[in-house]
């Protein structure tokens, strides 16, 4: 799972995300407003955790442009402040959930594994479309106009990971990670390999690959 931490209390930022790594999660740290924007707006996030009162743009203004650009990341807020009218205007925002400051570490997990379960539900059986092309994962089944394609798991999950993230660039590194897993012993000639079996048929451009 890999997280986006935007934070600008150096000492919480550090240790969070050290306890994070120690619990197995991969974590990119920003500690300004914009710079946290930019990074969510064009890197891969299972989870985004996003302090309200940020330097450079205001918490709640990133999350309002995130969600405004059709980016559905969840997103778990930080705020010290504590009141229901502050607490409403976040959730209404697209805020996923709110955590008040001071917290506990091990709090902070909790509300990060559940957002996680919450989110795998929320993609089960989900059908995606762009333009005029539509996804079953469950089936690996891609329709296309009037055509109907069966599909490899391991495409399906690449097109879905394509379909889910597009206009955003995709490194090689995320694609591994993302579909065969990290540890995995793939060669980056493989993923090369099955972006070129979808690319004839999806019309998928490379320039968003780096």
């Amino acid at each position: 799972m890999r997280l986006l931490l935007v934070e600008d209390e150096e000492r919480l930022s550090e240790a969070s995300g050290l306890y994070f790594k120690k619990n197995k999660y991969a974590v990119d740290v920003a500690c300004d407003g914009k710079t946290g924007q930019e990074m969510a707006e064009t890197a891969i996030y299972d989870l985004i955790i996003l302090d309200r009162m940020l330097p450079g743009k205001e918490g709640v203004a990133v999350l309002k442009d995130l969600r405004a650009q059709g980016i559905k990341t969840p997103v778990l807020l930080l705020t010290a402040k504590d009141s229901i009218k502050d607490r409403v205007e976040g959730l209404d925002a697209g805020a996923d959930d709110y955590l008040i400051k001071p917290f506990s570490t091990e709090e902070l997990l909790a509300r990060v594994r559940a957002l996680g379960r919450r989110q795998k539900e929320q993609l089960t059986g989900e059908r995606l479309q762009v333009a005029s092309l539509v996804l079953d994962p469950l089936r690996c089944e891609a329709v296309s106009g009037n055509e109907t394609i069966k599909l490899t798991l391991k495409e399906s999950q690449l097109l879905e990971l394509f379909m889910r993230n597009r206009g955003q660039t995709i490194t090689r590194e995320q694609i591994l990670d993302r579909v065969w897993g990290i540890d995995a012993k793939v060669e980056m000639n493989s993923v090369e390999t099955y972006i070129h079996y979808l690319s004839p048929t999806f019309r998928f451009s490379s320039k968003k690959l780096s």
